[in-house]
């Protein structure tokens, strides 16, 4: 079945353009700037489970990201429209492994990856914590109704030198 897989890009849960004061002294968007789009679309996606700001003030809990790797592939200068699409690689009781792709909202290019893990906290004891209930159901149905999709590319890619 894995030879039928198709790449996936995800659900779309996020957009914004480049701005102005994003953008460095070689034209292009910053580092940090990546990171800042990547957490609105953690945001919006966590929005979409139900584990948005409602969801923390009702339960004292949240996520905290404890793991994060970004790959460039294509450079975004100022204006440029960018779409983030999200995928639930997997979860268990206290943590979530999410899959973030930054696409140019008209080339359609992909321009970056952002993988990262969180875990659940519990914001009382600021120490990690299973999920409630509701939130790991509904986790299970997000990843239930996602397509079936081939693993990304640069999930799990490790930084290094190849030895010559």
């Amino acid at each position: 079945m894995a030879d039928t897989l198709m790449p996936y890009r995800g659900r779309l849960v996020h957009e914004e353009s480049v701005h102005c004061d994003w953008v460095d002294y070689n034209g292009h968007m910053n580092v940090a700037y990546y990171v800042l789009v990547f957490d609105h679309g953690t945001d919006a996606l966590l929005e979409l489970l139900g584990m948005g700001a409602d969801y923390r003030k009702k339960t004292e809990s949240s996520d905290f990201v404890v793991e994060s790797h970004i790959t460039y592939m294509r450079e975004v200068v100022e204006g440029d429209p960018l779409q983030v699409a999200s995928l639930l690689l997997g979860f268990d009781e206290k943590r979530m492994h999410l899959f973030h792709h930054m696409y140019h909202r008209e080339s359609g290019e992909l321009c970056a990856t952002n993988e990262i893990l969180m875990v659940h906290v519990d914001m009382k004891t600021r120490r990690s914590a299973p999920f409630p209930q509701m939130a790991g159901k509904g986790l299970q149905v997000f990843s239930d109704k996602q397509p079936p999709f081939m693993h990304p590319a640069q999930a799990g890619s490790v930084i290094g030198l190849k030895n010559r």
